[in-house]
């Protein structure tokens, strides 16, 4: 399991959640309609600071994190999180990881 945010989604991040240099989003798996890798599931987003961090990166001045509980949403898969600028917006790229 591996998030990697790009520098330009961190740049969206910061602009459209009014965020500052040092501030937090949390990564969650929430009841949803859909998702590619978990039927019934999605990826949540939200602005905290992390309680029990599974997972954390940083990328722009923010810290992106999984807590504990939620690593299983992306258990085999690789999130590569990107910036599109021709709808202005971010991409969630669910890569399978190879097996060991």
């Amino acid at each position: 399991m591996n998030i990697h945010v790009s520098e330009e989604a961190a740049k969206w991040y910061r602009k459209e959640l009014e965020l500052r240099e040092g501030d937090s989003i949390r990564f969650f798996a929430r009841y949803s309609n859909t998702s590619p890798i978990h039927p019934g599931y999605s990826l949540g987003i939200s602005v905290e600071q992390p309680k029990h961090p599974g997972f954390r990166t940083e990328a722009g001045g923010l810290t992106f994190f999984m807590e504990e509980h939620d690593l299983w949403y992306l258990r085999g898969y690789r999130l590569n999180v990107k910036y599109l600028d021709s709808i202005d917006d971010i991409d969630y790229v669910y890569e399978e990881e190879a097996e060991a």
